[in-house]
């Protein structure tokens, strides 16, 4: 009996402590909050400003030097933008710069250029003479042979179909070629301007330093 009553008088105090609230309100929402000290200012960004363009200086004159020399002589100026080529149209790589010897420049001395622009070197061998100007390799034949006497004997080959039968001999003797780079063209066939059909073609040729016969 006294159990019962306890029990009852349980729950009637729990609905007393419960009705002593707000049946409509809700637990309250986290707000949220941003990061950082109270009164200090928000964080703002700053605009980068853009990249402007690599300011002009003048070329300095490079022919004359080693090509090693014009190369580092370039960056110290503030150009690193280097490249070279064969002044003598042999298509030859300069593998080591300090065996040759810088004939032309592109642009010239003198001219005023950002400094991120190409500086191309014209070279040849240092053991060379620097021709008038600079020689051109052999452009892509079309359908009639062009003339390559005189012609480094790998340009010739290059400006072939590469499907063209190509015979080279050795004009003076009976050495072998080797390097084609090393060889100049004295006689060929098909001959000039003839049609090119498939035919296969001939080459004779000398070294470079040698008179064709």
């Amino acid at each position: 009996m006294h159990a019962r009553t306890a029990t009852i008088l349980g729950v009637i105090a729990t609905a007393a402590l419960l009705g002593g609230c707000d049946p409509n309100a809700t637990s309250p929402t986290a707000t949220p909050t941003t990061a950082g000290t109270p009164g200090t200012p928000a964080a703002t960004t700053t605009d980068v400003p853009k990249a402007t363009a690599a300011a002009p200086k003048t070329v300095p004159n490079f022919v004359g030097k080693g090509l090693q020399s014009a190369q580092d002589a370039a960056q110290a100026a503030g150009f690193y933008n280097l490249a070279s080529h064969d002044a003598a149209g042999r298509d030859r790589h300069q593998i080591l710069d300090r065996d040759w010897q810088v004939c032309s420049q592109a642009p010239a001395a003198g001219t005023s250029a950002p400094v991120d622009t190409k500086l191309d070197f014209g070279a040849v061998k240092t053991s060379e003479t620097c021709p008038a100007s600079d020689q051109q390799a052999p452009a892509k034949a079309g359908k009639t042979m062009p003339n390559f006497k005189g012609k480094a004997l790998n340009t010739a080959t290059a400006a072939l179909d590469p499907s063209t039968s190509i015979d080279s001999a050795d004009a003076a003797g009976d050495r072998m070629i080797l390097v084609q780079s090393n060889w100049k063209v004295c006689t060929q066939s098909p001959t000039p301007g003839t049609a090119l059909t498939g035919q296969p073609v001939k080459f004779t040729a000398v070294k470079f330093e040698e008179t064709c016969p």
